[in-house]
């Protein structure tokens, strides 16, 4: 009897070690698709704030050049 609840507490433990890399390997690849996600949000909001900016200083070089056409 002794012997098989050595066995079986072997076995038992491989099983758990197994369990837990399977899911250490699953929340690695959770956590790198949030970070690839996080980086693609950073790259758009890059290019929101370019384009804004950008925006931004043609609007302002126009008024100021119709400003100096009046005068």
């Amino acid at each position: 009897m002794g012997l098989w609840l050595g066995i079986f507490g072997r076995i038992g433990g491989i099983l758990a070690l197994v369990a837990l890399l399977a899911l250490l390997v699953e929340k690695l690849i959770v956590f790198v698709g949030f970070l690839a996600f996080a980086v693609k949000a950073i790259i758009v909001l890059a290019f929101v704030l370019v384009f804004a900016v950008v925006g931004y200083l043609v609007l302002r070089t126009w008024r100021d050049s119709r400003k100096r056409s009046e005068h």
